[in-house]
């Protein structure tokens, strides 16, 4: 017996070496009995992962004497760290940047009070207010409770349709900044979206983002750039007012038949205002675009470009400015507009003309006040002549035969027309287009006239360059023959 014991307790030792030296020298598998050769380790599953230890930054930070090598995920960042001890530093796991430190995901099943407490806190606890310059992801549904203070924060989602920002009662947006609004779905579903009114100081920026089914769009009030690019809006109940924006910049905007009210209004001054590229369905008796406020202002320039405007809405998608404007028309002349559906309205499109017309046997009186050859040069059209002043178009008529260039921009027109005078002798008369109450000497054209009472008929041709408000206007001189005047029984004029 003690012989066996002996010989059971040789083999137990042996393959306890045995089996120690096995596992000191080969590979170890879970999940697996054919561990990789490369590896000491080798886990492997195809519904588990491999959990690392989870901490906070400032977690991370308090680790004593940190590996090197050593690998956590830290859940303030978002991103997995190894220390480095060449550097003797954390460093992220990825492209070898860091994440921005700025950064919080708000996801469908957070709860606000609790992922965004600081920020409630800071809002008094009756709005959000938004910390500076930090990004605020939006990751499917969200239904806030308060409104939002951008506070020049940027809101973001990743896809517009998926990722939405609800608020069932009251405005989403208020205060006095701005920010950055990207990437969203927005929804108020009884209140404005945008109820803020900033300085000049402020910025919003708005692009790629769907409003829908909103009771408004809001206001927008004082800010130095607004810029809205790739927004599409449905089903709103009334639209957007833009007052007193420095800068504002529209580009792209899709406003869809189911909107009803006013889509687009703009009230008090603006300095330069933009709107380009897509479209309004203006349906019933919704409006498009409405600059009928008085007072509204640009001091610089306006643009209405390459914006289709469609829809059944018969009494016009624009409501026009109640001065200042053309019949027929909608702008006054801070705009240009080229756009599909309304009139264009631009310098380029400035026309005017005149036609003076007197029953046979009779005419305007021209004098001539001195009895020298050539005589003074005069203008044809004192007192009140029977003038018909038609199609006037960026262009006014403040004298008798006299049309006013009133666009901003400089431009050059061409000047034709006709006159027919009857003269008192036997002479030579010249006739001059002038301008400002200048004639314009190189195209001036003669006129002989054989015997007293002859007729004689001249074509008016210049070119010349205008600016704001230049005038246009036809004189006449005697070049040889008696004294007397002569008498205009017609004469026409146009500029384009």
């Amino acid at each position: 017996m003690k012989n066996t014991a002996s010989i059971n307790c040789r083999t137990l030792l042996i393959l306890t070496l045995f089996f120690l030296s096995y596992f000191t020298n080969a590979q170890i598998g879970i999940g697996t009995v054919t561990p990789d050769a490369s590896s000491v380790l080798d886990i492997a599953s195809t519904s588990q992962g491999m959990l690392a230890p989870r901490m906070t930054t400032a977690q991370r930070n308090a680790i004593t004497s940190p590996a090197d090598g050593l690998i956590v995920y830290d859940t303030d960042l978002k991103a997995f760290y190894h220390y480095s001890s060449g550097s003797t530093s954390w460093l992220v796991m990825s492209s070898g940047t860091s994440p921005r430190v700025n950064f919080k995901r708000i996801k469908a099943a957070d709860n606000l009070a609790t992922v965004l407490a600081t920020e409630l806190s800071n809002g008094g606890g009756t709005k959000y207010l938004l910390s500076s310059n930090t990004l605020y992801e939006i990751n499917g549904l969200i239904i806030f409770d308060h409104p939002i203070d951008l506070n020049n924060a940027y809101i973001q989602g990743l896809d517009s349709t998926e990722d939405i920002i609800l608020r069932t009662t009251g405005n989403i947006f208020e205060g006095a900044t701005g920010g950055n609004i990207k990437n969203v779905t927005i929804r108020a579903a009884t209140g404005s979206i945008f109820n803020l009114s900033g300085s000049a100081a402020q910025n919003l920026v708005f692009r790629d983002c769907i409003v829908a089914n909103s009771a408004s769009v809001g206001t927008i009030s004082g800010f130095g750039l607004v810029f809205l690019s790739i927004v599409q809006f449905s089903g709103n109940t009334t639209g957007i007012t833009y007052n007193n924006i420095t800068q504002l910049l529209l580009s792209n905007m899709g406003w869809f038949g189911n909107n009803t009210g006013t889509y687009e209004k703009l009230t008090g001054t603006f300095t330069l205002v933009e709107k380009q590229g897509g479209f309004s369905q203006v349906d019933g008796t919704a409006i498009g675009f409405d600059v009928s406020t008085s007072g509204l202002t640009i001091t610089g320039d306006a643009v209405l470009e390459s914006v289709v405007f469609t829809g059944t809405n018969t009494a016009g998608y624009v409501k026009a400015y109640t001065t200042g404007t053309y019949t027929g028309f909608n702008f006054n002349n801070s705009w240009s507009v080229r756009s599909a559906g309304i009139p264009t309205e631009t310098d380029a499109s400035a026309t005017a003309d005149f036609s003076m017309d007197y029953a046979v046997g009779s005419g305007l009186g021209v004098s001539f006040t001195n009895g020298a050859n050539p005589s003074n040069i005069v203008k044809v059209g004192s007192g009140t002549p029977s003038t018909t002043y038609s199609n006037l178009f960026r262009f006014s008529t403040d004298a008798a035969n006299r049309l006013r260039y009133l666009g901003k921009k400089k431009r050059i027109f061409q000047v034709g027309g006709s006159i027919s005078f009857q003269v008192p002798a036997a002479g030579i008369y010249i006739i001059y287009i002038a301008k400002n109450g200048t004639a314009i000497s190189q195209y001036k054209v003669y006129g002989r006239g054989l015997a007293a009472n002859d007729i004689i008929v001249l074509p008016l041709n210049a070119t010349t360059e205008l600016v704001n408000n230049d005038y246009i206007e036809v004189f006449a001189q005697r070049y040889s023959g008696s004294n007397g005047d002569i008498v205009v029984p017609n004469m026409t004029l146009t500029i384009e």
